[in-house]
């Protein structure tokens, strides 16, 4: 297992679909995840820190696992299959801990929320990470950073926006 971070939320411009950037935490590999819109969303408000007046789905979720008495320990990302990913939140609490199978996106929003650390097995960074200081991948880390560099975060913005205006009709 390693252990990544949030490197943030980027935008793939040709499907207009959001990515989850973990990195890990000597900044060598780089797993992309693409995810829903209000999953993105819920992460960039962690990022960014933004509080609303009424909790969303994750701050629920963090909510109902912390009222039960339990505590999330951690998260796993431990299986891709067919560029579906797959995770697990482990809550623990003084008689032991519970596994729940999650959704990648919905894991790591809510370990973000918990300050709950976030791993991946060998077998995802292996098949889904990118190398970002290998000679062997230079070619290919080179154009992940500049795909991760030329993201502006009105390009998400803008996608959110129409998203907003989608739900609110």
């Amino acid at each position: 297992m390693i252990e990544m971070k949030v490197m943030g939320i980027a935008l793939d411009v040709r499907t207009n679909s959001p990515i989850v950037v973990l990195h890990d935490l000597d900044n060598r590999k780089a797993l992309p995840i693409w995810i829903g819109s209000a999953e993105a969303s819920a992460i960039i408000r962690c990022i960014e820190g933004l509080v609303v007046a009424r909790p969303m789905t994750h701050d629920l979720i963090t909510n109902i696992i912390e009222k039960t008495g339990y505590t999330v320990e951690k998260v796993e990302i431990n299986d891709v299959e067919k560029e579906t990913y797959y995770a697990t939140i482990f809550i623990t609490n003084n008689e032991g801990t519970l596994e729940i199978d999650a959704r990648p996106s919905d894991a790591i929003a809510v370990a973000m929320r918990a300050d709950a650390p976030i791993f991946v097995t060998a077998n995802v960074l292996m098949n889904g990470s990118v190398s970002t200081d290998s000679a062997k991948d230079e070619e290919e880390a080179q154009e992940f950073k500049d795909f991760i560099q030329n993201i502006k975060p009105s390009d998400f913005e803008k996608m959110m926006k129409g998203k907003h205006e989608e739900s609110d009709q």
